[in-house]
């Protein structure tokens, strides 16, 4: 890992908000679900959540890329759970919605934990969010449209969530989880020795303060003999990032470089 690289890193993952999140329910279109991802990535939220009623996964294949590597998706089983997760945390709940109670946007306190729940393109918030929330969010309209895109929408709540933390100073300081940062530094600083990790489910190891690996040259080979031991389908080209559930390709080349590294390590 460069230096910038690991500057880079370390900028991101001291602005995080791991007391914000967003949870799209049903949201469905690809392009709805990278925006919002995509913005979640930029006003500094860890972990997004997603309900949905089919078995299929929208992250997969070689489709990850960008902001879908530094934001984890965490999928819901139903909206009666995500919310009573979300409370337990003690988050506020928003629903974005139209009705008699809904209130402007701004006007909401967001430097208090936060869920933001966003709904379905074409069917919109369920009748179980809009009960179990909190507080119901309007963003004002005055033309002939009656509602904005999922996405813009989100992306309008979540940076004004942004506005209201960074004017307390909310991002002045690390919050995120030791354990997490750390997770997080090496798998984007070091992708291959990553996955090599989880292939042969060996812990990661330390990084210095520059963010290189500290490691003996006996956890290299423990390493290579573990990855020599596996079977033919484990050293295939896909790469499934643990803290992400994303995959992409990799060159096993790059493989066999990486578990070669350790011959020149003291």
């Amino acid at each position: 890992m460069t230096p910038e690289r690991f500057q880079r890193i370390t900028a991101l993952l001291d602005k995080r908000q791991p007391d914000l999140t967003v949870c799209m329910e049903q949201v469905h279109k690809t392009h709805n679900l990278s925006a919002i991802i995509r913005t979640a990535d930029a006003v500094g939220i860890h972990n997004i959540h997603a309900i949905y009623t089919t078995e299929s996964r929208w992250l997969s294949g070689g489709r990850a890329s960008g902001s879908q590597k530094w934001v984890k998706v965490t999928e819901q089983p139903d909206t009666e759970t995500a919310i009573a997760q979300f409370k337990q945390q003690g988050m506020q709940v928003l629903a974005t919605n139209l009705s008699d109670k809904a209130v402007d946007y701004r006007d909401i306190d967001y430097t208090k934990p936060t869920a933001l729940v966003l709904g379905q393109e074409r069917d919109g918030i369920s009748d179980t969010a809009l009960e179990l929330a909190d507080h119901h969010v309007v963003v004002p309209m005055f033309g002939m449209v009656e509602s904005l895109n999922v996405s813009v929408a989100g992306a309008l709540i979540m940076y004004e969530a942004q506005r209201q933390r960074i004017a307390a100073g909310m991002y002045d300081k690390p919050k995120l989880d030791a354990k997490i940062r750390h997770q997080m530094l090496f798998e984007g600083g070091h992708p291959i020795y990553a996955e090599l990790c989880a292939r042969t489910q060996t812990p990661y190891p330390p990084l210095d303060e520059d963010g290189q690996i500290m490691a003996s040259k006996q956890w290299y080979q423990d390493l290579k003999d573990k990855y020599h031991e596996l079977p033919a389908d484990k050293k295939s080209r896909r790469v499934d990032f643990t803290h992400t559930g994303q995959t992409f390709e990799h060159d096993p080349s790059a493989f066999r470089d990486a578990i070669g590294h350790g011959d020149k390590c003291n």
